[in-house]
Formats: C-alpha cells, sequence, structure tokens
C-alpha cells in the first residue's frame, strides 16, 4: 500500500472513528500511544476504520451505513464474548441510532445462535451503557 493511500485510509477511518465513538473516547485511546500501541491504534484506525466502515460506492456514499456496521458489531461482539469491545461499541451503536428496542432483538437473535450467556452478558453491558447515556446511575 502506497504511503499516500495509507495516509487516505488513516485519515478516512479517523473521521468515522470520532463520528461513531466521539472525540472524547478517541483522543483518550491516541493519547495512551505507547511502543505496545502505536502501531494497533494506526492499523485500527487504517484498517478497521478507513479500510471497512468508511468504505464508500463509485456514488460516493458509504456502502453500508453506520447504524447497520453498528448493528453487525453488537451481533458479532457479543457472539465472541468481547465485553470490552461491546461496550464500546454500543455507544457508538447509540451515537448511529440503534435503539435499545432493537438492541434486545440483535441481543435475543445472537442468543439463538451464540447461547443465553452471551445474551445475558450482551444485555448486562447494554443496560450500562444506556444508563450511563441516560445520565442515571449504572445497574448492578
Amino acid at each position: 500500500m502506497s504511503e499516500i493511500t495509507k495516509r487516505n485510509l488513516y485519515d478516512a477511518g479517523l473521521r468515522i472513528r470520532r463520528e461513531v465513538l466521539g472525540d472524547e473516547y478517541v483522543d483518550r485511546v491516541l493519547a495512551l500511544k505507547d511502543e505496545f500501541s502505536a502501531d494497533v491504534q494506526d492499523y485500527l484506525t487504517t484498517h478497521a476504520w478507513g479500510a471497512t466502515w468508511a468504505r464508500r460506492g463509485a456514488d460516493g456514499e458509504l456502502t453500508l451505513p453506520k447504524k447497520t456496521r453498528s448493528i453487525m458489531n453488537l451481533a458479532m461482539l457479543a457472539a465472541m464474548n468481547r465485553p470490552h469491545e461491546l461496550e464500546i461499541h454500543l455507544r457508538g451503536a447509540i451515537n448511529n441510532g440503534v435503539t435499545k428496542r432493537e438492541m434486545l432483538e440483535i441481543f435475543l437473535h445472537v442468543a439463538t445462535y451464540a447461547g443465553a450467556p452471551a445474551l445475558v452478558d450482551a444485555i448486562r453491558l447494554a443496560r450500562k451503557v444506556w444508563a450511563a447515556h441516560a445520565g442515571g446511575a449504572e445497574p448492578q
């Protein structure tokens, strides 16, 4: 990959990463870069966010809406039992317009294919993130 292409993907990825996860989160994560995480953050921003989330068709539009990608992420992360990433992407899904009811349906669907423990853990994290989003106390 040429350096200019990589830079373009990084810039596009950083823009969409900020749109989905918010400036505060992205600034905090990028400020923590060290010898271990600098290359990881560059990789994630360039490839996950730039080459995937920011993909555009010939018409210049995103190939999948951000809400659709958020729905896919919630299902995959819940099924894989990745609570740290799920919590981050729950916040992003709210930013992308995914409703509480849609989250419930996503996680019920996950239970059918990945089991009840995945459902229970996903709902627990969703309740926590929605409570924080609403400024309420986090459920225990």
